[in-house]
């Protein structure tokens, strides 16, 4: 498994944001993981990122116990994420905020280096003729394209999403979930936090449920929008779940 989260939890003073949650990882998956506003799944990108220490509970990446360290020695360790909002370097051109990924990444990679990646990277996201725009200057869509390429540039082994389809028109979603496929195709493993429900249920090998911080379904996506639990929590429509089931390709 090149992910493992065990019986994790994280308390904020009185607010219990996880409780328990456990999950294993194979290699090459996409796990998309679902649930209300407020269910805990930032937060456990968090944890599992190291911006926050977990109260409870241990999680393993590629054999190593990385409880509560620190999110530089994580991404050293080749686990790159996006940010639900995009934080780009507004004052740095687009090229140069890829760089930075590059940078920081699993090698320590001269700017010589870096910059040949980050063009690479640029042209794999389809934000090339971007590269010497400063990143303030980017609409909605091509923030969150510079942010997707930002992480890929510290070449990954585990990419954790946060809300990459927020905000983007239909053309949009279907030109990211194309490069969410392709990301894989190059072996990445990767964790997605969507909200489009169609998108994240066709890209995803196994979808993981979280509501109120607790994990209250895992499986396929077709068994997943057809549980109980998870239409009342979530979906709320037992029709648009079947549908969600049948639109699957």
């Amino acid at each position: 498994m090149i992910l493992q989260v065990e019986r994790v939890s994280k308390q904020f003073g009185g607010l219990q944001a996880l409780s328990n949650v456990s999950l294993e990882l194979p290699e090459g998956e996409i796990l998309g993981l679902i649930g209300p506003n407020g269910a805990g799944k930032t937060t456990l990108f968090n944890v599992i990122n190291g911006i926050y220490p977990p109260s409870e509970g241990k999680i393993t990446f590629m054999g190593k116990n990385i409880t509560a360290s620190k999110p530089y020695r994580v991404a050293k360790m080749g686990l790159a994420r996006t940010h639900q909002i995009v934080q780009p370097l507004n004052e740095l051109t687009v090229r140069e905020n890829v760089m930075v990924g590059a940078c920081f990444g699993q090698e320590d990679h001269g700017l010589a280096e870096a910059s040949v990646i980050a063009k690479e990277t640029l042209e794999f996201v389809e934000l090339e003729d971007k590269a010497e725009f400063l990143a303030g200057s980017l609409n909605v869509a091509q923030k969150k394209r510079l942010e997707l390429a930002r992480a890929l540039a510290s070449q990954p082994t585990l990419l954790l999403l946060d809300e990459v389809l927020a905000g983007l028109n239909p053309s949009e979603i279907a030109l990211m979930v194309k490069t969410v496929g392709s990301i894989r195709e190059q072996g990445v493993t990767i964790i997605m936090i969507e909200h489009v429900m169609h998108a994240v249920m066709n890209v995803s090998d196994r979808i993981l449920v979280l509501d109120y911080g607790v994990q209250i379904a895992e499986g396929t996506p077709e068994d997943v929008s057809q549980n109980k639990a998870v239409i009342e929590a979530y979906l709320g429509d037992p029709e648009l779940a079947e549908k969600l089931a049948q639109n699957r390709s």
